[in-house]
């Protein structure tokens, strides 16, 4: 985690809770022997624009599993709506000038892209958050509620995050065009001040039609930079993305 750095403090936190709807207990889950927490904190230890990584959680199980390996937690409040709110909690005392949200679930989370997202904070002092996209491969994907679909435009700053297919093309009767459709990749980072400033405003109408949050961050008017990508990680939802997630960490152990 040394590498060149930036004047600026970037942090990264992996928010971590014991008590998953679709999977309880899934960031103790062993995967190739190894706790799902530990690949996804020793994925992020490999980027070089991170001065600190920290896991937040709210549990002592979670809490005691990362200090064994060596990994460094605060605990936070179990009532937080959000792993947004989370993370805000456990890097308030710090003032970091940029944030990054490791998503605690997707153990392939590409060290390069943690960095590509720094990077572009610090190099353009407009934009408030950046997030990723990757190409969506097919008709089904785009049609699938659970995928979440962004559409951008000038300087690649986002119009719109969408459960429903955006954009239309009219032409082809609003079907699947490659190079046109492109999934959100759920990891952010963002300015410090700003994310204190997102979990102080309540949800606004689309964010609580659409239940994705970056739409508040986009009803208050900020700057998201969205980096095209074919890294592409794998999360595990639920206990049948585990042989899969497996199968995938074989091929880089």
């Amino acid at each position: 985690m040394t590498g060149d750095r930036s004047p600026m403090r970037i942090v990264g936190v992996i928010p971590s809770r014991y008590a998953s709807t679709r999977l309880p207990g899934k960031s103790l889950i062993p995967l190739l022997g190894k706790p799902l927490v530990q690949w996804v904190y020793e994925r992020a230890a490999q980027a070089t624009r991170l001065d600190r990584i920290l896991v937040a959680t709210d549990d002592q199980r979670i809490a005691e599993v990362v200090t064994g390996f060596g990994g460094e937690v605060v605990m936070t409040r179990a009532d937080h709506p959000s792993g947004t709110d989370r993370i805000a909690e456990a890097v308030a005392g710090l003032s970091p000038d940029v944030v990054v949200n490791i998503q605690g679930d997707e153990p392939l989370i590409s060290p390069d892209l943690i960095d590509q997202l720094a990077e572009s904070l610090v190099a353009d002092p407009s934009l408030d958050m950046a997030t990723a996209a990757s190409p969506i491969q097919s008709r089904e994907e785009l049609e699938s509620p659970s995928i979440v679909k962004v559409v951008w435009g000038e300087g690649q700053t986002a119009l719109y995050f969408s459960r429903s297919p955006i954009p239309h093309h009219r032409d082809s009767g609003g079907g699947w065009v490659p190079d046109l459709h492109w999934r959100h990749i759920g990891v952010y980072a963002y300015r410090g001040v700003f994310l204190q400033k997102i979990v102080q405003k309540p949800p606004c109408t689309l964010e609580k039609a659409e239940m994705l949050e970056q739409l508040r961050a986009l009803d208050m008017g900020g700057r998201i930079k969205v980096l095209p990508t074919h890294e592409f990680s794998i999360g595990v939802d639920v206990e049948a993305d585990i042989p899969m997630a497996e199968k995938m960490l074989r091929k880089i152990v």
